[in-house]
């Protein structure tokens, strides 16, 4: 604990230009006499760290001591970081560590360009997808656990048909496409490799069974690949849709599972939400007759208008 702690305020003070024992007090969640201690190991082990008194004292580095900046330029180093931070939003790996990265990179820009850094937010990578929630992270969460223990899993899985089956799949490899995640695996039910859509797994489970992993490569999976179809509500603005049982396939891709209730004539009730009434009305009207707007009652009323609207730029008489 001691030599992570250690480090991480080597890092902190390479990446500031000057802090103050009690911010690392508080960051470290340690005591000042800790700190006070952590310094002089640092010292001993011939980090030149030097002290400053007063209001804006505290303690800093040694400009010498900083990594030499001709290693990666200022703009390489701000394009390092767009990608770390972009690879952040997947939430493909722990937030700690990715943070820890992230602080390593700024390390190594130079005391005089630390004021720069900010630039590098004109560019940003964000694969967070529109519809993003707890659920979503804890099932990519466990899959990542099979892939890396290489277990057996077992889910039922709706395809593209709209037809639900169980399976038990050896794990191979995620994947972020479209801004969605997806499963190469080898499906024992069909003796051949698969491609499952996260959002449309349900019921998973790790199974007390280990296998094999098969020596197909990423590459030759990929080639297996079909190109996903868009996704993406957006939350805000509350209501309540019933979809017909045809479209079924499309409301597990485009909603959590947790706002989808299933009636026993296979018809779909989804509580959602939507970032303005204008984007749920172009939503509802994707679906032509498919869906229905239960709730709010004025929403369904302005769908009707659209729709009447719609028809009339079709109607010849309002040609002539």
């Amino acid at each position: 604990m001691k030599l992570e702690r250690l480090m991480a305020i080597t890092i902190l003070l390479l990446n500031r230009k000057r802090v103050q024992a009690q911010e690392l007090a508080s960051q470290l969640e340690v005591s000042l006499r800790t700190i006070y201690r952590d310094l002089d190991s640092l010292g001993q082990a011939g980090i030149p760290i030097v002290s400053y008194t007063g209001m804006e004292g505290g303690y800093e580095i040694m400009d010498s001591f900083r990594l030499d900046r001709q290693l990666l330029s200022f703009d390489e180093l701000s394009t390092l970081s767009t990608a770390l931070r972009g690879l952040d939003s997947t939430k493909a790996y722990a937030r700690s560590n990715m943070d820890l990265l992230l602080s390593k990179v700024g390390a190594m820009v130079a005391q005089a360009e630390q004021g720069r850094t900010g630039e590098g937010d004109r560019i940003q990578i964000d694969f967070t997808p529109w519809k993003n929630s707890e659920e979503d992270q804890s099932r990519y969460n466990l899959l990542r656990q099979a892939v890396d223990g290489r277990m057996l899993i077992r889910f039922n899985y709706t395809s593209r048909t709209g037809d639900e089956q169980a399976r038990e799949v050896e794990p191979m490899t995620l994947v972020l496409k479209n801004y969605a995640w997806y499963l190469h695996g080898y499906c024992r039910l069909r003796n051949d490799y698969r491609i499952f859509k996260l959002t449309r797994i349900r019921e998973l489970a790790l199974l007390n069974e280990t296998f094999t992993r098969r020596p197909d490569s990423l590459a030759e999976l990929n080639d297996r690949w079909t190109a996903p179809e868009t996704s993406g509500a957006v939350e805000g603005f509350p209501v309540t849709l019933q979809f017909k049982a045809s479209v079924a396939v499309s409301v597990m891709d485009r909603f959590d599972e947790k706002e989808i209730e299933r009636l026993p004539d296979g018809q779909l009730i989804v509580r959602t939400s939507f970032l303005s009434e204008h984007w749920l009305i172009r939503n509802v009207l994707h679906y032509m007759a498919d869906v229905i707007v239960l709730e709010p009652a004025y929403i369904a009323a302005e769908v009707r208008q659209a729709a009447l609207a719609i028809a009339r730029q079709y109607d010849p008489l309002d040609k002539e």
